[in-house]
């Protein structure tokens, strides 16, 4: 058995997130840690991202297995920032740089 974890499959609209997301000042991006860690002003942002195409059921819903059992116990439990998105504006939001 290896230490070393597997690489985790990248959903198609992370790369251009990532790409946006470290054109903004001040904004750093670590890839690896389901999926992003942000940080800006001082705060860490967790995000993990996932592609809308794959996830969500017709009516909106994500789909069965669409969300592991430990990203449900973290939208649930976990006392700092972690967020589902699949949107670049969303994590733009969740980090305060613009919208509403």
């Amino acid at each position: 058995m290896s230490k070393h974890r597997q690489a985790a499959r990248i959903d198609a609209n992370e790369k251009e997130i990532v790409k946006a997301l470290r054109k903004i000042p001040n904004v750093t991006v670590q890839q690896g840690h389901d999926d992003l860690l942000c940080g800006y002003k001082g705060v860490t942002y967790w995000f993990e991202i996932k592609d809308p195409d794959k996830v969500f059921n017709k009516d909106g819903g994500f789909k069965k297995g669409a969300i592991k059992p430990s990203q449900e116990k973290l939208l649930e439990n976990w006392t700092g920032h972690y967020q589902i998105v699949w949107e670049l504006d969303q994590i733009l939001k969740a980090m305060g740089i613009c919208g509403t």
